[in-house]
């Protein structure tokens, strides 16, 4: 797999809340060259699973940290503090899944953003918590 096609949005909800009856959702999301990531966080109502189509990313769970590249999948359960970073220095891509569905709902706010768009109205639909523990990888 490559990165993504430069005329496809940076993030694409493929699977939602609605068309699996709320048990999953899948994301694919191009992860930009030095991306800091998100804060450390837990979800304490679904699992996260980031699926490595293309480049490199460095995920942190709990204390651990690791680079993960394609074909290589990090797990995050719900409880479970972790977070990504891509500080390869070139662009990435991973597949995201959510389980129970509803958080790609977030996805759908944060490529709105991105691209200047139109957020769906599936995206002003509640999406589980999401507490922040710590600070992004340095």
């Amino acid at each position: 797999m490559q990165t993504r096609p430069a005329d496809r949005p940076p993030i694409e909800v493929l699977l939602r809340s609605e068309q699996s009856a709320g048990n999953l959702a899948v994301i694919d999301e191009a992860v930009p060259a030095d991306f800091k990531g998100p804060p450390l966080h837990v979800h304490p109502d679904f699992d996260e699973a980031f699926y490595v189509l293309a480049g490199e990313l460095t995920f942190r769970l709990e204390d651990r940290g690791w680079t993960a590249g394609p074909g290589e999948l990090a797990f995050a359960p719900r409880g479970v503090a972790h977070t990504f970073a891509n500080l390869s220095g070139a662009a990435a891509r991973t597949l995201i899944v959510c389980t129970p569905a509803g958080f790609e709902r977030y996805f759908d706010q944060l490529a709105a953003e991105l691209t200047g768009s139109d957020p769906p109205p599936e995206a002003a639909k509640p999406r589980p918590e999401t507490v922040v523990v710590g600070p992004p990888i340095s």
